[in-house]
């Protein structure tokens, strides 16, 4: 799937995570700019489940910029599907 517009999902709470998504050239590849309270200890497992969400889409070209406050994984897969859901235009708002 290529995502077209841009979207997000979340928030900026504590144990919470903000996710924007950004459309990208074809080609380009996934990009995580990621800033976390727990970045030292976490960042490889949180972008391992972001890209886990991506992967399952089918989404090869996309920027994600996520900003959490420790979120647990089940909060990072729900926001990223839901960003996601949202820039490819299958769900709007909220539910």
């Amino acid at each position: 799937m290529e995502v077209k517009n841009s979207a997000q999902a979340g928030t900026f709470e504590s144990s919470d995570i903000l996710v924007m998504i950004e459309p990208v050239d074809k080609g380009s590849g996934i990009t995580i700019d990621l800033s976390s309270s727990v970045y030292m200890h976490y960042a490889d497992s949180i972008k391992t489940t972001i890209t886990r969400v991506l992967n399952s889409f089918e989404i090869k070209d996309v920027k994600i910029i996520a900003k959490d406050k420790g979120a647990l994984d089940a909060i990072i897969e729900a926001r990223v599907e839901t960003a996601l859901k949202r820039a490819l235009g299958i769900q709007q708002g909220t539910l």
